[in-house]
């Protein structure tokens, strides 16, 4: 359920300098560059579809070693995922989008609403122009896919739970010849779907 702001503070991106074998989207930042760091190619870490991080194929259930190697997650310009510490760098496989937006957080209300996610590595997105919601239709069923820009080229999916809070905050527009239903944040409409028989 939606709460109301102040947010949970995200958790510090600050650079780490283990090694981390011990242990849809925008703007992607530029392919990583070793620039000095070792690469160790690919690491046998894997997040599944519901954001579970895995490390040679068992769950890693340690929520601070999860957020500790979050924080150093990038995807380069050709949508490949690195975690890439100031000394070491690896790439790693991600199946859908690499964090789940768990909670909501709404302030104010209209158009001057402002609508938030903490994902569930603790990181808070507010959405806004950098940070759009985004919809994917799967083509087989039919079923929506939402997601939500947290940093460069990195996005979150709205749990099933959230995306049913925010679709209630769903206010219909008109724009150009239909009826778009959407939502506002941070002065900006963000749409969800269409009143149309065509969506």
């Amino acid at each position: 359920m939606a709460k109301n702001a102040p947010y949970p503070r995200h958790v510090s991106e600050a650079a780490i300098q283990n090694d981390p074998d011990s242990g849809h989207f925008l703007t992607p930042v530029p392919s990583p560059v070793p620039g000095g760091r070792t690469n160790h190619g690919s690491l046998d870490i894997r997040i599944d579809p519901d954001g579970v991080w895995h490390y040679q194929g068992s769950p890693i259930n340690r929520k601070e070693m999860v957020c500790l190697f979050a924080s150093v997650l990038v995807r380069d310009s050709v949508g490949n995922y690195w975690m890439v510490t100031p000394s070491e760098m690896g790439q790693i496989q991600v199946d859908d989008a690499p964090f789940i937006a768990v909670e909501m957080f709404v302030a104010g209300e209209g158009r001057a609403q402002t609508v938030s996610f903490r994902t569930n590595v603790d990181e808070i997105v507010t959405v806004d122009s950098d940070h759009p919601i985004t919809v994917a239709i799967d083509p087989a069923t039919g079923e929506p896919s939402p997601y939500v820009s947290v940093r460069s080229g990195i996005q979150a999916r709205l749990s099933r739970a959230v995306y049913y809070d925010l679709a209630a905050l769903a206010v219909s527009e008109a724009v150009a010849d239909t009826h778009d239903l959407g939502i506002w944040s941070d002065g900006s409409f963000f749409r969800l779907g269409s009143m149309d028989d065509d969506g």
